[in-house]
């Protein structure tokens, strides 16, 4: 059975032509491992463009069992694997 806790997080959203991104950071003392989930609470974010903002928020942190950690890190192994695929030809491609 997993384990579950609520915790705060701070939402961090920016769209502009620089950036567009959104950051969730949880208290420094919680560290994710592999298998974890984090849903967030609270209404979908929509900011103008070319602004930046911050929220605070509620998470629910799902820890993973020992055999769905063991999967996560298996399966993640196996996706680097594909960033090795690389290809050499001599000339132009026709």
């Amino acid at each position: 059975m997993a384990r579950t806790f609520d915790t705060p997080c701070t939402i961090t959203v920016e769209q502009s032509s620089e950036h567009f991104h959104a950051h969730v950071e949880l208290p420094s003392d919680i560290a994710m491992e592999p298998g974890d989930k984090v849903r967030v609470h609270g209404d979908p974010i929509a900011i103008p463009f070319g602004s930046k903002k911050v929220f605070e928020r509620t998470a629910t942190v799902t820890r993973a069992g020992p055999v769905v950690r063991a999967i996560t890190r298996l399966a993640a192994y196996f996706d680097l694997s594909e960033l090795y695929e690389v290809s050499f030809n001599a000339g132009r491609i026709k």
